[in-house]
Formats: structure tokens, C-alpha cells, sequence
């Protein structure tokens, strides 16, 4: 009796396409909504959150924001000897104009320190790095991230070529290994040069970042206290500086991972209902034009539960199977978003799964009121029908 039912239903489907499909649009639509965007946001926030994992639990952060507040390079590198800190490493941070041979482009430029690379764990792939001669001779040298090598020169083989940054030109003496995205953009499109260059660019002579390299992740926390304390006893203003560490971010991270997932199961669950509100009124309709056949079927035998299972068979089986092709079309569109974009963006098939679970149920709750109101027609009333 139970296949019985199910063909019939699929019948009664078949034998409407246009309107079935249309049905199940809503429903198509909600799940390739939340599947494409969980599995693009995932991608891109697990990106993220590696890129700053890798960089170790021993680094940490400090952001000077007091508007009048000076902080020196020369201060900040006193902390080098206190015992819990291994190195600092001071950076300006400034947007610039840089040209070669016909390519131009806005890109971050980075003022460092020779320390700079070992607290952030960055290495090169060719050239080599910004030495202290080059800091203490305020040299025109650049070492760049193979996006920008790219961009520029066409080829990642940019040591030895010469770029313009603002009016002034620049020996490429490096480039970077590959190194992904951060929070604040693609690190691998940055420009780094010498921190007193930067300085005489930007006139910039106050620090308002630095980085700090724990001498262990075990003393990760002394580190930061006295980070502090130094910077409290220089500023004289607590709200004027913050400090994080790696965790501190990768907690930010997942909290803000956990409200995107909340938001777009939000959505994700109003468009479903929407679909399901859609498939509700369709088997009213189908209720109203086949009152005819439920009288029939009912005269020959059939009883109430048996008329029920059908209208909830056919509900269930529009929702689900929408649900269905709403995650094949997602994982067509995540490939070619991958394809164009050159990600890595995979399907989430958890979210998937718990998409056509979510269908199912939809399709229980909206096509119950059309079946039972189809099991309550009597014989008699549905054959005097027309």
C-alpha cells in the first residue's frame, strides 16, 4: 500500500510539471541560498583563521590609538630585552601608487624591520630580505608578495627589477613564499621596505603597530602583561593601546563564524518556509481539483488515512526533491565560483544533509492541513462535484 501511495503521488506530480517545478522553486532557491553562501563563507573564513594559526600562539599584536599619543621605534625596541620577549618588530603602513613598465596599482606598502620577518614567521622564495644596513641608510629596496610579483612584472622572477613607488624608484631585492590572505586583505600583495624609507615617505615618526615574539608560547602571557605595563607607563592612557595575541583573534574568529552560521540558518529557515507556505496553497489547489477522485477512490475503499498519506506524500516529495536539485545546482554554481575565482570553496554537506532534513519537515507541517482536509471529504460531497 505504501509504494502504492508513493506512485501516485509521483503520478499526480508528473502529471503537473510546470506547476510542480514551480512549487518547488522556494524551496530550490532557500537551500542553494544557504548551501552556496555557508560553503563560500566557510572558505574564505577558514582561510583567514590558518593563515593566522600558522603564525604561531607566541606572536603578539599591539595597536597604539591615542590620537595624542607618541610612542617611538627606538622605545619599543627596549623590550627586546626584557626576558619574556624574544624580538619586536615595529611597521608603518601606508597605500601608494606603484608602477612598472605600464602596470599600475594601489597596494599596501609595509615599512619594516629586519625582525619583522622572523616575528611573522615570513620567509622568502628568492632575493633575499631587508637587511639593518637597509634601515640604517634609509635604502629604496622592496621585497613583494608573489601577487604583487605577479601583477607587476608578469612573473614571480621580479628580483633585480625596479618599481616606482610614488615618485621615487625601487630595487626589488626579494620576494615572498606564498602566504595567503589575513584579516585585513591578501598579505601576499604587499610591498615591504625599509622602516626609516617608510618613515621619510609617510613623515609618519610615531609607531601605531607593532608585532611581539613571546620567547615561548608558554610565556605568551608574561609577554603580554608587560607589553602593558610598558605601554601604560608610556602613554599614561589605558584606552589609549590594545594587545592581542593569536587566540585572542582566533576566538574573535569563531564567534564571528558562529554568528554568520546563525544568520544564515535564519535565512535559510524563512525561505524554506516561504517555499513551504508555496507548497501548502498548490496542494489546496490540487485539493479543490481533484475532489472529484478523492470521491472515487473513496467510494471504491479507500479510507481517510490512505487519502492523507497521499496529499502528505506528495507534499514531502515536492519539498525534498526541491531540496534535492536546490543542492545539485549548488555545488554547479560553488565549481564554477571556483573555477572563475580560483578558490577552494567546498561544499558543506552537513549543511546539505541538515538543508534536506529541514525539507522534509517543511513538507510534513504544510502539507498536513491540504491532506487532512482531503481525508474529510465525504463520498457523497466529492462525487456531486463537477
Amino acid at each position: 500500500m505504501t509504494l502504492k501511495i508513493i506512485m501516485l503521488s509521483l503520478r499526480a506530480i508528473y502529471n503537473n510539471k510546470m506547476r510542480s517545478f514551480l512549487t518547488m522553486l522556494g524551496i530550490i532557491i532557500g537551500v542553494m541560498a544557504v548551501v552556496i553562501l555557508v560553503s563560500i563563507t566557510q572558505n574564505a573564513t577558514s582561510g583567514i583563521t590558518d593563515s593566522i594559526a600558522s603564525m604561531g600562539s607566541d606572536q603578539i599584536t599591539a595597536s597604539i590609538t591615542g590620537e595624542d599619543v607618541s610612542v617611538s621605534r627606538d622605545s619599543i625596541e627596549t623590550l627586546n630585552s626584557y626576558g619574556a620577549i624574544d624580538k619586536t618588530a615595529p611597521v608603518i603602513t601606508t597605500s601608494q601608487t606603484v608602477k612598472h613598465n605600464g602596470e599600475t596599482g594601489s597596494y599596501s606598502i609595509v615599512g619594516v624591520t629586519n625582525d619583522y620577518f622572523d616575528v611573522q614567521d615570513i620567509a622568502i622564495q628568492s632575493g633575499r630580505l631587508i637587511a639593518d644596513s637597509d634601515i640604517e641608510w634609509t635604502t629604496n629596496v622592496a621585497v613583494i608578495g608573489t601577487e604583487a610579483a605577479t601583477d607587476l612584472f608578469g612573473t614571480w622572477d621580479a628580483v633585480g627589477g625596479t618599481i616606482t613607488i610614488g615618485e621615487r624608484n625601487y630595487k626589488v631585492i626579494g620576494v615572498l613564499e606564498e602566504q595567503g590572505s589575513s584579516l585585513v586583505g591578501s598579505d601576499d600583495s604587499k610591498i615591504l621596505i625599509p622602516y626609516t624609507t617608510a618613515e621619510r615617505i609617510t613623515g609618519q615618526k610615531s609607531v601605531s603597530t607593532f608585532y611581539i615574539k613571546a620567547s615561548s608560547s608558554n610565556s605568551v602571557n608574561v609577554a603580554i602583561n608587560m607589553v602593558e605595563s610598558f605601554l601604560l607607563q608610556t602613554t599614561r592612557d589605558e584606552d589609549s593601546f590594545t594587545v592581542n595575541n593569536q587566540s585572542d583573534v582566533l576566538d574573535t574568529m569563531d564567534e564571528v563564524n558562529n554568528t554568520m552560521s546563525l544568520l544564515l540558518a535564519g535565512i535559510a529557515a524563512i525561505s524554506l518556509l516561504v517555499g513551504g507556505i508555496g507548497i501548502m496553497n498548490i496542494m489546496l489547489v490540487s485539493v479543490t481539483e481533484r475532489t472529484r477522485e478523492i470521491g472515487i477512490r473513496k467510494a471504491v475503499g479507500a479510507k481517510r488515512q490512505h487519502i492523507m498519506l497521499q496529499f502528505l506524500c506528495e507534499s514531502c516529495i515536492l519539498s525534498v526533491l526541491g531540496g534535492l536539485i536546490g543542492l545539485v545546482l549548488s555545488a554547479a554554481v560553488v565549481s564554477a565560483y571556483n573555477t572563475a575565482a580560483g578558490s577552494s570553496a567546498a561544499i558543506n554537506w552537513g549543511i546539505g544533509m541538515a538543508a534536506i532534513a529541514f525539507c522534509a519537515v517543511i513538507g510534513i507541517l504544510f502539507g498536513s492541513y491540504p491532506a487532512a482536509k482531503a481525508s474529510r471529504l465525504q463520498p457523497i460531497d466529492a462525487l456531486h462535484t463537477s
